[in-house]
């Protein structure tokens, strides 16, 4: 009789050199990133913001190189733009910014006042207070003098931290420049590093439909930004606010931080209206309205232009501004949802990442036609 043939071996998962599980391994790899993200902020920020606003503006450079203009000369014209359009921002912004930084410490007792117009139960707590302060500080002895420290004042620290800003904004232009004058040179290079001629296709293809597709979700948020805006401006201006157009600028650009900028310009407006509309009640309509602006924007006319295929999980959206809000503070904020962008196109080309582009898109927001199906049919 025959021995039987020997059971085939069941092949085991490859285990890492040290016998450490891989889960434990991916975790403590992301751990140190972005220990490193926020350890390195100061460099990765402007690089960050470059690479983005290269990928943004790359189809105009493409646009005008085949109008006859040479790659340096169209990276000159792009930043000198956006240059221009800083300056115009900073200049319209420059003096009430100024008004309202000198005025924000007598701001609070305004509002202290205002506010006492509504509760008016407080004033006992008010006495009681005053009562307590007076026990506290005592009898003042002769010939001893009483040192009253000031708090430093707002104008005083943004004129400290201004150096450094600038330094970066300076940074992020010219690397910029450098990107936008170098072309295609970037994408020449990956495909000559990659071998395969299907792995070189799919790196271009990422590369152009990453371009596509954020160039065409950050100038619709731009030109809906700027629609909320001027309504919001008319809206300030009709109930009697002061500097109507820094709040419609602050829409603006309050509207590219997602859910955290409509809050803090809603809170601006009821703030400075609480201060200075009377009645009190014309703070709260403004207040109103600003939030019901912002929502209409943000349920119905963002989710109809944007399109399906760009909207993104909000719960991800939420927590993706508030980790790199805690990383890299209001700059965090801005690039947050670009780079989910980015990363959800990266996914929809990647078979192994399929599951985590279907994670981080909206409800309903299927991919229309995988990558490797559009590989076959070219």
């Amino acid at each position: 009789m025959s021995n039987p043939l020997p059971a085939p071996e069941v092949p085991r998962p490859p285990a890492s050199p040290s016998g450490v599980p891989r889960w434990a391994i991916i975790g403590i790899f992301l751990m140190l990133l972005v220990a490193g993200l926020a350890y390195a902020r100061d460099f990765l920020m402007p690089v960050v913001l470059a690479v983005l606003l290269l990928l943004v503006f790359s189809p105009v450079r493409r646009q005008l190189c085949r109008w006859g203009v040479p790659d340096t000369l169209s990276g000159f014209l792009i930043v000198g733009c956006l240059v221009a359009g800083l300056a115009a921002g900073v200049a319209s912004l420059a003096v009430p910014a100024s008004n309202w930084v000198e005025r924000a410490p007598t701001m609070g007792r305004e509002l202290k006042e205002k506010l006492k117009e509504i509760r008016g139960v407080t004033e006992g707590v008010e006495q009681a207070a005053e009562q307590l302060d007076e026990v506290t500080k005592g009898e003042e002895e002769p010939g001893v003098q009483r040192v009253k420290v000031e708090p430093e004042g707002n104008a005083m620290y943004i004129a400290m931290s201004l150096p450094a800003l600038l330094a970066q904004v300076l940074f992020t232009l010219i690397l910029l420049l450098f990107l936008l004058a170098s072309g295609d040179m970037f994408y020449e290079k990956i495909v000559h590093v990659l071998p395969a001629f299907k792995d070189k296709r799919r790196a271009i293809r990422i590369a152009y439909d990453i371009e596509r597709k954020l160039s065409r979700y950050l100038f619709t948020i731009a030109l809906i930004n700027a629609c909320l805006g001027l309504s919001v401006g008319m809206a300030m201006w009709w109930y009697g606010m002061p500097n109507p157009a820094l709040f419609g600028i602050l829409a603006f650009l309050l509207n590219f931080i997602p859910y955290v900028g409509s809050v803090v310009g809603m809170a601006l407006a009821l703030v400075v209206g609480i201060v200075s509309l009377d009645p009190i009640n014309q703070a709260f309509m403004a207040a109103g309205t600003y939030f019901l602006l912002t929502s209409i924007e943000g349920q119905l006319i963002t989710p109809y232009f944007v399109g399906r295929s760009l909207r993104l999980n909000t719960v991800v959206v939420f927590l993706s501004v508030s980790l790199f809000a805690w990383l890299w503070s209001v700059v965090g904020m801005l690039v947050a949802t670009p780079l989910l962008v980015a990363v959800r196109t990266f996914a929809e080309h990647v078979p192994a990442l399929e599951g985590f582009g279907h994670f981080l898109s909206a409800r309903g927001a299927e991919f229309e036609t995988k990558p490797e199906a559009k590989d076959t049919e070219a």
